[in-house]
This record gives C-alpha cells, sequence and structure tokens, in this order.
C-alpha cells in the first residue's frame, strides 16, 4: 500500500491522517476537505465562537508547522464527488481523480433542511460568524428544534441578550437522549432563562415563523450522496462492520459511519466530537492492519448556561433512569442508564471528574452495580 486517500478534512479525517504517520506509514496521504479552511474544531461554534469569547485561530486543530511536518497531500476547498471502489480512485468537484490504495471516508453530516427561505444554520465557521454578527441585544430569535444544538444555541443566544423562543415537535425535549426526567429538568432551567419553550410544535416551513432570526437544529443527515454508485451499502451513514471497515481496503470514521459497536452489540453512528477522533485513530491502525474492533463508550458534553453536561455510553433504548448521586435541584447529580438491567450509560452534571470516570469504566465493563 502506497497511497491513502482521507476524504474528509475536520477531526476524524486529521486523527486518521496523523495515525498513519505515527503508526509508521510513509506513503502518499491525501487529505482532502471541502471546506477551504486548515482543519479546525466544530464544537466551540456554538459556544465560545458564538459568543465571541474565543478568536478564530483557537478552534484549528493544528497549527500550518504540525501540518506541514506531516508530509500530507492536503486538498482543501475541493469535494469528492464520486467514488470508483474498484478502480480505487476519488472523483472530485473540479473534474480530477485521486488514485488510492487504502481509503479512509470522514465526510461528516450536513443540517438537515427546512422548506422556506431565510433559515440560519450552524455548521461551518462561515455559519458561526453570520449568526453572531445577526445575535443583537433585543433580536428575536426563534430556534426550530430543542436537541442539544438547539439547546445551546437558545443559551448562547440568551447571553448575548436575545429574546429567545424554542420550537420542538416532541413532548419533552431531548427525550429521546436523555430520558424525559432530564428532558423536563434541562427544559425548565431554559425557562428559567427567559426562553419561551414550546413542545408540540411541528415546522413545515420556516416562512411562517415571525422572528428577526430563525435558526433550525433540526439533526443532520450523513454526507454519502458522492458514494450512490460505488457499490457501498449506505443507510443512514456508510454502513461498516466492528473494525470500521465498508470494504477492503475502505473503511469510515466519524459522524458518517455507521459501524457495529461490539461492547453495546448494536450498530450505531455517533455524531461526537470525542467519538470522530478516537474512530479516526481506529480506521487508520485497522487500515494498516491492526485488526482491532472499534468498541468505545461513546462520550459527548453539552454546555448550557452555567451546566455542563458529562455523558458516557449509549443511551439510546434505555428503559430505566435512576438519579443515584447528588440531585436535579441542585444540579448536581449523576444518573445512570439501564437497559434489561445493564448499565449502558451515565450522566452528570457538577460531578468530581474522578467520579464520573469510575462510572463510566462501569459502563466499560457491563457492571451491573
Amino acid at each position: 500500500m502506497k497511497r491513502v486517500v482521507v476524504v474528509g478534512a475536520s477531526a476524524a479525517g486529521l486523527a486518521a491522517a496523523e495515525t498513519l504517520r505515527r503508526e509508521g506509514f510513509t506513503g502518499t496521504v491525501t487529505l482532502i476537505g471541502e471546506e477551504p479552511s486548515s482543519p479546525y474544531d466544530r464544537p466551540p461554534l456554538s459556544k465560545q465562537v458564538l459568543s465571541a469569547r474565543w478568536d478564530l485561530d483557537r478552534i484549528l486543530l493544528r497549527s500550518d508547522a504540525h501540518l506541514k511536518a506531516l508530509d500530507l497531500d492536503i486538498r482543501l476547498g475541493v469535494r469528492a464527488d464520486s467514488l470508483d471502489a474498484d478502480g480505487r480512485t476519488v472523483g472530485l468537484a473540479d473534474g480530477g481523480t485521486v488514485p488510492f490504495d487504502g481509503l479512509i471516508v470522514a465526510t461528516g453530516v450536513r443540517p438537515r433542511p427546512l422548506p422556506g427561505s431565510g433559515a440560519r444554520y450552524l455548521r461551518t465557521i462561515e455559519d458561526a460568524l453570520a449568526l453572531r454578527e445577526s445575535l443583537r441585544p433585543g433580536t428575536r430569535v426563534t430556534i426550530v428544534g430543542a436537541g442539544f444544538l438547539g439547546a445551546e444555541c437558545a443559551a448562547a443566544a440568551v447571553a448575548l441578550g436575545c429574546s429567545v423562543e424554542l420550537l420542538e415537535p416532541a413532548p419533552v425535549p431531548l427525550a429521546h437522549a436523555v430520558g424525559p426526567l432530564l428532558g423536563e429538568h434541562l427544559s425548565e432551567i431554559h425557562r428559567s432563562h427567559g426562553v419561551v419553550l414550546r413542545t408540540g410544535v411541528a415546522v413545515a416551513d420556516v416562512s411562517a415563523i415571525d422572528a428577526d432570526v430563525v435558526w433550525v437544529a433540526i439533526g443532520s443527515q450523513p454526507n454519502v450522496e458522492w458514494l450512490a454508485a460505488s457499490g457501498l451499502t449506505v443507510d443512514d451513514g456508510l454502513v461498516c462492520d466492528s473494525y470500521c471497515a465498508a470494504a477492503p481496503g475502505i473503511y469510515a470514521a466519524g459522524d458518517v459511519a455507521r459501524w457495529h459497536n461490539p461492547l453495546f452489540g448494536v450498530d450505531m453512528r455517533i455524531e461526537h466530537r470525542t467519538n470522530a477522533a478516537e474512530q479516526g485513530m481506529a480506521a487508520a491502525r485497522n487500515l494498516l492492519g491492526a485488526g482491532r474492533p472499534f468498541a468505545p463508550v461513546p462520550y459527548f458534553w453539552s454546555d448550557q448556561y452555567d451546566l455542563k453536561l458529562h455523558a458516557f455510553g449509549y443511551l439510546r433504548g434505555h428503559d430505566t433512569v435512576s438519579i443515584v448521586e447528588g440531585s436535579l435541584a441542585s444540579n448536581r447529580f449523576l444518573a445512570t442508564y439501564r437497559k434489561e438491567g445493564r448499565l449502558v450509560g451515565v450522566v452528570a452534571a457538577g460531578m468530581p471528574p474522578k467520579v464520573v470516570r469510575s462510572w463510566r469504566q462501569a459502563v466499560l465493563s457491563g457492571d451491573s452495580r
């Protein structure tokens, strides 16, 4: 194997490229990125960038010197638009092609759109800067979607002095992710900060919303259209086995990858920053022959006002939630999630890191405590 192509130049793709070099691969590594910017971190967009607490250089994942030392063939501002899996080439939107012996797909996701004109979305640096310019004191903001991104956006807009309305089709925001108990608690936190939270409201067209800024955060779509004629299996992401392999010599990592996690025994696609980096490293190692299943305990965090949530595990499909330490009223708590008696995850706020880490280990070991 002399040529590896990594499609996607964000956290997962960069981690894959770095790991190839770290593991001793000396051949050509081509890193293709649709955005013109150097690889950058996305979570701060809805937090530090939106609130203007950070300059843009702070979200760059690596310095120019570091990238140069990796000796990569970096192609930014160009989109991959086709894959010939048999012929081992990636087609580019500018008409070029890039040959490969090994391929890592890390093309991520994009916001799920709503019909109508004037909607704002948050995915890129440009999105964050445009929104930041729009969010002035007194601006009337309506956010469609009260998931984690929508909730964080609401908190950021409130901090900037905006009047915020949050619309959610489900009866309880985030119930699918953290259960109705925590979903209701987070809802009350938003209301206590002046957010008008309306549940059970489905939006069919953003043009009908009367607001200065209509911000849509209703989930995402994996960037897999360019794989349509590749012969690879696509089903809410690029389908992979437990080694992150979609086909011989073709692997996937990050938000776009749907793989089988043997720790939980289910296929999953995880849109979290930590998973992107870890899976990028795992995919690169397995491409080089490590032969190690990728079986992580997923982790994510969320900042909403003064509350910082940490979550470990795979909470979807849980059947029991219990507050085992602290209390919701104090905003210092640890909640456990179980499925058929097995501990599958925890969510914590205001707890010492060593306490949270011990529960993560319990999830990893399948502890039934």
